[in-house]
């Protein structure tokens, strides 16, 4: 399976519009994203369709984004994983705890 090209983007465009609007994420060239330091998101095309390589635990997932439902779907998988990370308030100690 093939890394996305210049084709494969223009279907993707709204998808790696949608993605550009997540800061954490960092855009090194057209449709491969890092976290922090780290590669975490890129594309690849087949004549099944095209295909995310996402890294949501230790190893790169791979999901199907050739519709727009299957893109929906890693958008939220991609949501749930940032505000998993995302730091938590500190939360005010309780009355009467010490």
């Amino acid at each position: 399976m093939k890394h996305a090209g210049p084709q494969a983007f223009v279907r993707l465009a709204p998808l790696l519009e949608d993605l550009r609007a997540r800061s954490p994420l960092v855009e090194k060239r057209t449709g491969v994203y890092y976290l922090k330091s780290r590669a975490f998101l890129h594309f690849h095309e087949d004549p099944a369709g095209l295909f995310a390589d996402v890294r949501l635990a230790d190893d790169f997932e791979r999901l199907p984004v050739t519709t727009p439902a299957q893109q929906a779907k890693l958008l939220k998988r991609i949501d749930d994983h940032l505000a998993r990370l995302a730091p938590r308030p500190n939360r005010a100690p309780r009355a009467g705890r010490r």
